[in-house]
């Protein structure tokens, strides 16, 4: 039996080049990891003019090149510094050109503190641009609360505090405790569930939400969005007293008043004790004061009516009366006998003066007046004339002496032009010229024949 043995040829080889390599190691590397987040500090940053940033992401052991471009980075609110401790987000590629292994950043945030410190003031200027900090919505804290209302953890040395102060400064009010986690992520729904039962329930007067000191972290539940609004909803005064005096959260803001510790908190909410006796003590003496101070006006005022009782007693105000209408009786007849006189006197009077207007004296008298004046008035005419003829024969004469008809009489003429225009010098008269010559009787019409110079 023959064995044929057949030989294969050998397999062709698939040559990479390194362009075609880098691009399917970044095509691998893409589908393979996605979208990873990064944790890391920043080193060997570079901004050149077209806005990019690349930097070194590294850690304690290993280090990883990062690239972000400008259109993502102009997203970012800061400009990451040397040495700044960041998280990022991007996807793991290959810049194929140097086979580099590198991180595309598409988003870029401060880890750690400064992370939160940037969004706790991002929420801040969130929350004062709606209002919520505003100091008119601030509602005033009840001078005497019988209840207060303490939203804490039953655990914490805050509480502790509280009531100690409370029961030193104001024993008389009552203390509702809500417990609730301060601190972690079951913080926030049990802060809002504490408040929320002590508004549904208006078991108090005022609410005070404390928690002692601690880290940025340990006191970011009282930075909650969520929690602020329940605050700010809060049917009840709230007093915000987290942290120590350098502390502050978003719900100090929001509250209706920030204390700068829990017992300065205690101390806010209540009166001290022995002030509030003190002021009775004062209140009780000026009391007693203004009180023996009336009870003496009282009593004069009880003497002087008694005095003016005693002037109106009904005895005497009928004697007085008695004797005041003996007097007004004498003052009437006196005064009747006066008006009488009075009458009297201007009776005769009147007689005299109707005797004098008699009609019968008054009509001789009126003829005697007519008598008079019609003498006078006919001698006031005849001298009236007489003088208003002498002055018409003085002005007559005056008429005459000077009057042109009396010159013409002497045999003078006076010489006009066919216009009318007068003649008075012989040379502006032209021969053939025809003049008219006024006389004292009569008008002659010639013809001039000729003309002689001279007077």
């Amino acid at each position: 039996m023959a064995i044929r043995i057949e030989e294969r040829a050998a397999p062709a080889r698939d040559v990479y080049s390194v362009t075609r390599l880098n691009r399917e190691v970044r095509a691998v590397l893409d589908r393979g990891l996605g979208v990873v987040w990064v944790e890391g500090e920043l080193s060997n940053f570079s901004q050149p003019a077209s806005g990019h940033w690349y930097f070194s992401l590294k850690d304690r052991d290993a280090q990883l090149r990062c690239a972000m471009f400008r259109l993502k980075n102009s997203l970012v609110g800061f400009t990451p510094r040397e040495g700044a401790h960041l998280l990022l987000r991007g996807r793991i590629s290959v810049y194929e050109a140097r086979g580099d292994y590198q991180l595309i950043v598409e988003h870029l945030e401060e880890a750690g503190e400064g992370a939160l410190k940037r969004e706790f003031e991002r929420l801040k200027a969130r929350l004062a641009a709606e209002g919520l900090f505003a100091r008119e919505r601030k509602r005033a804290l009840p001078p005497f609360p019988r209840r207060i209302g303490v939203v804490t953890s039953t655990s914490g040395a805050a509480l502790h505090d509280i009531l100690e102060i409370l029961a030193r400064r104001f024993p008389p009010a009552a203390v509702l405790i809500y417990p609730s986690a301060v601190q972690g992520a079951a913080a926030v729904p049990a802060l809002i569930a504490a408040l929320e039962t002590a508004g549904a329930r208006a078991e108090c007067e005022v609410l005070i939400l404390a928690r002692g000191g601690g880290s940025l972290e340990d006191l970011w539940a009282f930075n909650d969005e969520r929690l602020a609004r329940v605050i700010a909803a809060s049917p009840l005064p709230v007093i915000s007293a987290v942290g120590h005096e350098v502390d502050f959260t978003i719900a100090d803001f929001v509250a209706d008043v920030r204390a700068p510790t829990p017992s300065a908190a205690a101390e806010l909410v209540v009166p001290d004790r022995r002030a509030c006796l003190e002021a009775v003590r004062r209140t009780a003496e000026r009391l007693a004061v203004s009180m023996r101070r009336e009870l003496r006006a009282i009593g004069a005022r009880l003497d002087g009516a008694r005095g003016r009782l005693a002037l109106v007693h009904p005895g005497v105000r009928l004697e007085q009366q008695t004797q005041r209408l003996d007097d007004l009786a004498r003052r009437l007849a006196g005064a009747v006998r006066a008006r009488v006189q009075r009458e009297q006197l201007a009776l005769a009077q009147l007689r005299g003066r109707l005797v004098r207007r008699s009609p019968d004296r008054l009509l001789h008298a009126q003829r005697a007046r007519e008598q008079d004046l019609t003498l006078r008035l006919r001698h006031a005419a005849a001298r009236r004339v007489n003088e208003a003829a002498q002055r018409l024969a003085l002005a007559q004469r005056a008429l005459n002496s000077v009057s042109p008809l009396a010159t013409l009489a002497r045999g003078f003429a006076i010489v006009t032009r066919a216009d009318g225009s007068l003649v008075s010098d012989a040379a502006a008269v032209a021969p053939g010229e025809t003049i008219e010559a006024r006389l004292a009787r009569g008008t002659l019409i010639a013809r001039v024949t000729g003309t002689r110079e001279g007077p």
